[in-house]
């Protein structure tokens, strides 16, 4: 191997000397025929047409049959009022994909051809000309069938697709030696059975959060012919070299060869003037090289660091690539260089052992979200929508997501997305809330899938973590499926099986730049200990836990478990109007109509958002069956709205305390960010990208700087958190205003106090009757209390929003009809609302009806008697449309 390698001068002079090296080292002579790799994309039109023919449609690939019969208006929008219902015939049948496509003469000489399926979803028998070339069963696997020996110039390719819903049953009768739980969704889901006897996306069956619609389709399908070799797919990755003080750079390329063929590829990384050559002998078959570019430990190399905490570089890597027979592959792509470990070791005064991510070396508390798939029907998901949420949760300040293992494993536009944001990624296998079959059949292709999807996804910094699976060591450990004492050592046997000795064993092989965990929740190494179900996963002493609590208070705090990391927690709200009406009609309009329980995949969700609004809120009482509606979505909202916010801000002040022996809780991942559909769900973001109440308060209870304030007993206790690098001298301000006035009564300021840097600590304590005593004309019902965090040689400078606490419920409190006001005027492409208001206002809520678009702040607190919101629309608009579409609620007025 010749290796070439200069630091210091141009690197463009380094790779033209490199390839000149690569062209004269060539010895082997060249035959006429075409030596490149020849693509043929198959995408664009297909036919498409169901079982007994009574279908016959154009259907473009890539896509999915329910996409294409909307497309040809056979059908209505899927989403629309009860449809999912009304088209579940259409999963039921079996549907077939042809293309009629031309070859040319030249191809079909070439030595090698193979016919390559980015994506199949999911059963299918693929035929070219009448010949069987291959079947799937497996919508997380691309495919590779040769079919050189059957081209013709005139050829016809059929995939002929079984029902999903078919397949999972008979998969699942196949398999009679023990069931394999659970055999149906809930009924409230309306959904299919049997999902866990077949790789596909687990929530394409139904979820309590979505539609059941199990999909058939393609995505992108090419022919690629070749002489000699073919560049099947490459990845890149970085590691740290503690023992040379340098970074290397790790190329893994994967080749289809026909003959040995000798080759020579150049490595440049310009930006930082390396380079280095490497000649390579290349085997027939199927084949994988790594090629390792050292970084000189004299060269700076900047890092790539999560949202919040520094840059998110990433340098351009080129790589060329000749071989003897003339074949040239030119790639450019990015590569980032961080670190990340999952420190799991012993905390003083507590047992357990710590559960935190450290990238670049530095401790980094997890801000976020989970990530469920953005549509249903995933050819519907665009750049634009996935950049629209990515960028939605890195303006509320969040700095990682949880890619749920109910889903899909995301498009690489995803992935780009969160490497350029800074959007760290906890990356789940799709397996999720079941136990699993473990056929060799079934074992072996979830074997490849994990291979692909490793290979595929590694080179993106922004994963940091790999799981097994969601909450299925829970679900054994917590028997939710009824399994007997007795059965059980054969359930956790399987799961061993499929987690550990398969999915685990093949990432660590594939992929050690990065820590794998078995399950979500999970005790992590103390699971493992335990043989990898551990007898309580939600033990706040170790790993992360999910926690779920809809009947409880949510004001409460001292509910929460103060675990080591919070990967999961929420409660669910319904979506404004505007996005509801667009699938529904004024019959539907009605918190209690069948539409409403049609839409409610959760049992008693419906029951469950009221009685927890109803501890703190009056609830809607509006006679107008409109306006009532209307003001019971905002509710929920509200309620939503709030409840996450303590539970995080709970989560956030626990990051530097040991109380009782739990604490140091460094995560807090809230379930979830998006939507598939438009119905009641967790989510802070609405189908089609409207934020919900909820997500403009993550803006706040995210932000870097955050006082979080609470009552204990009669004390109001401040804390101040922080996730910067650097120490803050602070003084706490806090500031008590009667509901009737806009003036504040009065205000306390505590000493100053360093809070440092990556840390939570109490700042300031005041006894709440005192406080009240000393204002002189305040009690919990008439007054409410504001706090913020002031620079203690500036007070001007205010670090953090401000924060507020009600001394008492808000259905208690003397509220105040504020009689909000606003005007709106147009500056550029953005329009500014003026508020101006009587009284103290909470729960602030602007609408703009279907005016797409995004208010910089919403659902906020009114303390001043005039407010600038500026709103950022997605479409053309005038202010005398946003002036005739706007509506303003604040709590008081849904009396």
């Amino acid at each position: 191997m010749i290796q070439l390698q200069r630091v210091g001068l141009s690197a463009f002079i380094y790779f033209l000397i490199s390839v000149s090296l690569c062209r004269h080292s060539q010895t082997a002579t060249v035959n006429d025929q075409s030596t490149e790799v020849e693509i043929h994309s198959l995408n664009g039109k297909w036919i498409l047409r169901n079982e007994n023919g009574t279908y016959n449609l154009p259907a473009v690939v890539p896509g999915c049959v329910h996409t294409a019969l909307h497309k040809q208006n056979f059908i209505q929008d899927p989403y629309y009022r009860l449809n999912d219902l009304e088209y579940r015939w259409i999963s039921l049948d079996n549907w077939t994909y042809s293309l009629t496509f031309t070859v040319p003469q030249s191809t079909r000489r070439m030595k090698k051809a193979v016919l390559v399926f980015d994506g199949v979803d999911t059963v299918s028998t693929i035929t070219l000309n009448g010949v069987t070339v291959g079947t799937t069963d497996n919508m997380f696997r691309s495919y590779e069938f040769e079919v050189g020996a059957i081209l013709a110039k005139d050829n016809l390719l059929e995939v002929r697709f079984m029902s999903a819903v078919t397949y999972a049953s008979q998969r699942d009768h196949a398999h009679s030696a023990y069931r394999v739980p659970p055999a149906c969704p809930p009924p409230v889901q309306k959904g299919e059975c049997h999902v866990n006897f077949i790789r596909k996306a687990q929530c394409s069956f139904s979820w309590d959060w979505g539609p059941s619609f199990p999909t058939q389709g393609l995505r992108a399908v090419e022919l690629q012919a070749f002489n000699f070799i073919r560049l099947q797919s490459y990845t890149t990755t970085t590691a740290w070299d503690s023992s040379l003080s340098c970074w290397n750079v790790e190329i893994e390329l994967s080749f289809d060869v026909v003959v040995t063929t000798n080759g020579c590829f150049t490595l440049v990384l310009p930006e930082l003037k390396v380079f280095q050559m490497f000649q390579l002998s290349i085997k027939p078959g199927q084949t994988r090289e790594t090629l390792s570019l050292q970084i000189p430990s004299n060269v700076s190399v900047d890092l790539w660091w999560p949202n919040g905490h520094g840059e998110q570089t990433q340098y351009l890597l080129f790589m060329e690539g000749r071989t003897e027979s003339r074949v040239t592959f030119h790639i450019e792509t990015k590569v980032a260089f961080r670190t990340v470990e999952l420190v799991q070791e012993p905390i003083p005064s507590s047992p357990g052992l710590s559960f935190y991510f450290r990238v670049n070396g530095r401790p980094i508390f997890l801000k976020g979200s989970n990530w469920i798939p953005a549509h249903i029907f995933q050819d519907l998901v665009t750049p634009e929508t996935l950049r629209n949420l990515l960028e939605s949760a890195v303006d509320a300040n969040m700095n990682a997501l949880r890619v749920w293992g109910g889903g899909v494993y995301e498009q690489n536009t995803f992935y780009s997305l969160c490497d350029e944001l800074g959007i760290m990624v906890w990356q789940d296998f799709m397996f999720a809330c079941a136990l699993y079959p473990t056929d060799q059949d079934f074992i072996e292709t979830v074997r490849e899938e994990v291979v692909q999807q490793v290979r595929r996804l590694k080179s993106h910094p922004s994963i940091i973590v790999w799981s097994g699976n969601n909450e299925n060591e829970a679900a054994i450990a917590t028997d939710w499926f009824g399994i007997p004492v007795a059965e059980r050592p054969k359930y956790v046997k399987d799961y061993v099986t499929l987690y550990v000795e398969n999915i685990r064993n093949i990432v660590q092989k594939e992929d050690a730049s990065r820590p794998f965990l078995v399950s979500s929740p999970t005790n992590g190494v103390e699971s493992e200990k335990e043989g990898f179900v551990a007898r309580n996963p939600y033990d706040p002493h170790y790993g992360d836990t999910h926690f779920y609590s809809y009947l409880s208070d949510c004001w409460d705090w001292s509910q929460f478990p103060r675990t080591r990391f919070a990967s999961e927690y929420g409660f669910q709200s319904w979506p404004s109007f505007s996005t509801l009406s667009k699938v529904s009609k004024a019959e539907d309009w009605n918190y209690l109509s069948t539409f409403s329980a049609h839409r409610q995949h959760h049992e008693l969700g419906n029951t469950q958002m009221l009685l927890q609004a109803a501890l703190h809120y009056i609830l809607p009482n509006s006679t107008n069956q409109l306006k009532h509606y209307k003001d019971t979505l905002y509710i929920t909202q509200v309620m939503q709205a709030q409840c996450v916010k303590m539970q995080t801000e709970f989560y956030r002040r626990s990051r530097s305390e040991i109380i009782n022996g739990e604490g140091h809780t460094m995560g807090a991942l809230y379930w979830q960010l998006n939507d598939i559909w438009q119905g009641p769900s967790w989510s802070s973001i609405e189908f089609g990208g409207k934020w919900k109440m909820l997500h403009h308060l993550a803006v706040d209870f995210f932000s870097p700087v955050l006082a979080v304030g609470f009552e204990d007993s009669d004390t109001l206790k401040i804390y101040g958190v922080s996730d910067l690098s650097t120490d803050l001298n602070l003084t706490v301000t806090v500031t008590v205003y009667e509901w009737g006035s806009l003036i504040p009564v009065c205000s306390v300021e505590s000493e100053s106090c360093a809070l440092k840097g990556g840390g939570a600590m109490l700042m300031m304590q005041h006894s709440v009757p005192a406080l009240l005593k000393d204002c002189g004309k305040c009690d919990r019902h008439s007054c409410l209390v504001t706090f913020d965090l002031r620079d203690a040689t500036d007070p001007s400078n205010q670090h953090g929003p401000t924060g507020h606490l009600f001394l008492t419920s808000p259905k208690e409190a003397g509220l105040q009809p504020p009689n909000i006001k606003a005007s709106v005027e147009r500056d550029g492409d953005v329009f500014a609302f003026t508020l101006h208001c009587d009284a103290v206002a909470v729960f602030v809520w602007l609408d703009v009806e279907d005016v797409a678009g995004r208010f910089e702040s919403n659902g906020f607190l009114l303390l001043s008697q005039r407010r600038t919101v500026r709103f950022f629309p997605w479409r053309p608009t005038t202010v005398e449309e946003l002036s005739k579409k706007l509506h303003i609620t604040s709590l008081r007025d849904v009396y």
